[in-house]
């Protein structure tokens, strides 16, 4: 397990010092989560801090009611700032976390965070760049939810789904309706009044940007 990890490691996390990775790797756990399932749920404690090392993790915030409503991907490079935040603080999540696909993750123990902000620079570095990436992700969605309609919330829900997922996107309109707290009807109205423009392809279960909505996809 720790020459995998060492592996995932050198791969996905160049800014990590020899030392530091070696360190993840003599105590860190490798977790594998198949598509679907949840690596963290409103309420839970965390014991250990979370870096994917493969596959990709949907982030959602779960309403009063049981709504949701998607945040951010979590791919290998990522760490989830959440889990740092709430393991070094021994609070509790207020995210749902579902792995989209087959994932494996590498847990670090809590009591191995103190020390490796004490020791590992590059590891202070990365955790507060983790911080600032997803902070900016959040600042994304406030102003989608604040100051743009449904229709301009759609095109930028779509353009970053593609540009993680590419232009073919295997999603219902009662997912994207779900992702973005809406209902399936209204998403529907949208979406077609984008294929009449020539801009999405409607399919069963399924939707492809087409060369006129490329164009909006994040760079």
């Amino acid at each position: 397990m720790k020459e995998k990890i060492l592996s995932y490691l050198t791969q996905y996390y160049p800014s990590f010092d020899e030392e530091l990775k070696e360190a993840i790797a003599s105590t860190g756990i490798l977790k594998s989560v198949a598509a679907g399932e949840q690596l963290m749920r409103p309420g839970q404690y965390f014991q250990s801090t979370m870096l994917i090392a493969k596959g990709r993790v949907k982030l959602y915030r779960e309403g009063d009611e049981g709504d949701e409503f998607f945040m951010y991907f979590l791919e290998p490079g990522n760490a989830c700032a959440l889990s740092m935040i709430c393991a070094t603080k021994h609070e509790k999540s207020q995210m749902l976390a579902e792995a989209i696909e087959d994932t494996e993750v590498i847990a670090i123990p809590l009591e191995l965070m103190d020390n490796l902000m004490k020791n590992h620079r590059s590891w202070y570095y990365f955790v507060l760049d983790t911080y600032r990436t997803r902070f900016e992700e959040l600042l994304n969605v406030i102003d989608n939810i604040a100051f743009k309609s449904m229709d301009e919330r759609l095109e930028f829900y779509l353009a970053n789904q593609a540009a993680k997922l590419g232009l073919t996107l295997n999603l219902t309109h009662q997912q994207i309706a779900n992702d973005l707290n809406s209902s399936r009807e209204v998403i529907s109205r949208l979406l077609k009044n984008m294929e009449k423009n020539g801009r999405v392809s409607l399919l069963r279960n399924a939707i492809v940007l087409t060369e006129k909505f490329e164009t909006k996809l994040p760079k």
